[in-house]
């Protein structure tokens, strides 16, 4: 009877052993990619574009944990608001590398952000794949090995503005280059200087007059002191950089305080949230231009590779399921998502079957060979990462921004001419409450 009762306890305790074991292996082959996700839901970058970008992103992360994930990994997101502030983007960086044991970073809306967590997530030895920030700061002569930028950057940004206007200048405005008045503002942070020292490098190749080049604080309570400079200084055509609602304070008191001009040219950021100004501005947005990589929703189908158009309705879907009854799709969304979708498809699958794994160097390794032709991703540029010993290791030289102009509650392509969908309105019309009297 003994004999019996303890064989089958002992049988009981291999069956249970054998089960824990099953179970332990099973644990083990489970292969799991944990991305720490940072964006600002909260405070006035929200606003100004950050929290479409976050949905980008969401709407391409959710989509591969859907399919299962990549190379036998599974994917696991963890959301972290950085607030607005650089120093929270800082801590939460950390806190998700050193808390949260996340594998990588993917995200950061303010270059003001990124260019300090760009040299403390490098310190960490951990891989950060940029979806939005466009500062040359943040990679320039830094030769930083772990970090990834697939946007165009700010320079590009200022430089294709100033190439715009000077195609247009005797045309539209009926002014050599040299009697073209320019001014440029812009928020003083790091996407602010950036993208002001395109527009200055751009205004002297095209021998623009610069008459007013000034930047001032993204939370500046009143900008009444800018617009009466600019007053002054009498520009035909202005250069803004900022966030919102900085954007919508400058221009409520433009409008208030009588500044007249022929032309505004913005850049990315508030000037990409139409909904946003349109709320704000009303009727007075139009014939605005901006400055962005393209919209996915318009950019040319038919020079894409071909597996790319479904993904862009499926974006658009559940785009119109997060913001019902927006006007117009803000490039904001489609950037974060078609950047995203390179990390998931280019980057991470090609670290797993080539590199062997997940880490910073497979990751790394995995990114310097991504070669994508124009027409590769859904904003229709190509990918090449800059490599170690470039002055921008880390950049995709394949990027270019388009400029869209803003014409009753739709945005038409302008520039370059090989996007084009319509010929530029300049200078405003005479309906314009900006227009030059």
């Amino acid at each position: 009877m003994m004999k019996r009762t303890f064989g089958r306890l002992l049988g009981g305790v291999a069956i249970a052993a054998l089960t824990l074991g099953a179970a332990g292996i099973a644990q083990a082959q489970e292969k799991k990619l944990k991305i720490g996700v940072i964006y600002d839901y909260t405070g006035p970058l929200a606003g100004g574009g950050s929290e479409l970008h976050a949905l980008g992103a969401k709407i391409m992360i959710d989509h591969f944990i859907k399919q299962g994930g990549v190379g036998g990994y599974k994917i696991e997101a963890i959301y972290a608001d950085a607030q607005s502030k650089p120093d929270v983007a800082i801590n939460e960086a950390v806190r998700l590398v050193e808390q949260e044991k996340v594998d990588m970073l993917l995200g950061f809306f303010s270059s003001a952000q990124c260019v300090p967590a760009a040299a403390r997530v490098e310190q960490m030895k951990k891989f950060m794949w940029i979806t939005t920030c466009i500062s040359s700061a943040v990679l320039e002569n830094r030769n930083l090995k772990y970090v990834f930028r697939t946007q165009p950057s700010g320079r590009q940004f200022g430089l294709t503005s100033m190439e715009f206007i000077a195609a247009h200048s005797q045309s539209k405005f009926g002014k050599d280059p040299k009697d073209l008045r320019v001014a440029i503002i812009h928020e003083d942070g790091a996407y602010g200087v950036d993208v002001a020292k395109g527009n200055e490098e751009g205004a002297k190749k095209a021998g623009f007059q610069m008459v007013l080049k000034e930047g001032y604080a993204s939370t500046a309570p009143d900008l009444s002191a800018l617009v009466t400079k600019l007053r002054r200084a009498r520009p035909d055509v202005i250069f803004h950089t900022g966030y919102n609602p900085d954007i919508s304070l400058f221009l409520r008191q433009a409008r208030e305080g009588g500044l007249r001009f022929s032309a505004l040219v913005g850049h990315g950021a508030g000037y990409g949230v139409y909904d946003k100004l349109k709320e704000a501005l009303g009727k007075d947005v139009n014939h605005f231009f901006n400055v962005d990589p393209i919209s996915i929703w318009q950019a040319n189908q038919k020079a894409l590779d071909t597996k790319l158009p479904p993904l862009i309705a499926m974006v658009g879907t559940e785009y119109e399921k997060a913001r019902p009854g927006t006007t117009i799709k803000s490039a904001h969304v489609g950037m974060a998502a078609s950047n995203a979708y390179v990390f998931f498809t280019e980057v991470l699958s090609r670290a797993i079957s080539k590199h062997g794994g997940i880490d910073a160097d497979a990751l790394r390794k995995a990114a310097l060979e991504v070669d994508l032709q124009e027409g590769g991703t859904m904003l229709g540029f190509g990918v090449k990462f800059e490599g170690e010993g470039s002055p921008m290791a880390g950049q995709n030289a394949r990027a270019f921004p388009v400029i869209v102009q803003y014409i009753d509650d739709q945005a038409h392509i302008v520039w370059p001419k090989s996007q084009a969908q319509r010929e530029a309105v300049l200078p405003f019309p005479a309906t314009s409450p900006y227009a030059a009297k």
